[in-house]
């Protein structure tokens, strides 16, 4: 039976120069065609094992191939986040506008203190995984997660505004073993304008 393809990798909004001196090339290159490739190439694989397996009326550790699932499914939805919520600096960076600069100074008092937060969230990560900016509409508030690995510490159900990647892979190639200022970096290049779509989203439809 052929594999069909469920997931396929998306093509970033920008060139593979058009993050420096931030990001390099090469490191967003092998960033995207290999490591967010391998996340689409895992999931895929899984739901052909699904199918296959169900077809024969075969057995599958349910336990350990959900958890799988989630790993490579979470790869591949948080690295389709990061490529939109950053970008070329001569367009992105600085600090926001509209409903997001409304919240943060609501929640955090100021950007400063915002990006305080959100960057020791980011350094804080345990191992690999990530830092999210989300938006609880229970309590019209603003909050920060960490995410271990890409399926761990996720509040269910909370719509994913911002991230920032912190898997070595991201940036070991441009600031070695060095976190924070990767960190630093990427304040340069976030893209306000694609956050604040999200937020308004959000708001205005729930999803």
């Amino acid at each position: 039976m052929a594999e069909k393809l469920f997931y396929a990798l998306p093509e970033l909004p920008y060139g593979y120069k058009d993050l420096e001196p931030y990001i390099s090339e090469e490191q967003l290159k092998i960033h995207h065609t290999k490591h967010h490739q391998a996340y689409v190439d895992g999931a895929n694989a899984l739901l052909n094992k699904f199918d296959d397996t169900r077809a024969k009326g075969e057995d599958f550790d349910i336990k350990a191939t959900a958890k799988e699932l989630s790993f490579h499914v979470g790869g591949f939805l948080l690295h389709k986040l990061f490529w939109g919520n950053i970008g070329p600096a001569d367009k992105c960076g600085g600090e926001p506008t509209g409903t997001l600069a409304e919240y943060i100074k609501k929640d955090f008092g100021s950007f400063e203190r915002f990006r305080k937060e959100f960057s020791q969230a980011t350094i804080s990560v345990e191992g690999s995984g990530w830092a999210a900016l989300t938006l609880c509409r229970g309590t019209d508030r603003l909050f920060i997660m960490q995410i271990e690995k890409h399926n761990v510490n996720v509040i269910p159900n909370f719509r994913i505004l911002m991230v920032l990647d912190v898997w070595e892979h991201t940036y070991y190639l441009d600031y070695k073993n060095v976190r924070p200022d990767f960190v630093e970096a990427f304040w340069n290049i976030v893209n306000w304008d694609e956050v604040n779509k999200r937020v308004e989203l959000w708001l205005n439809t729930g999803i």
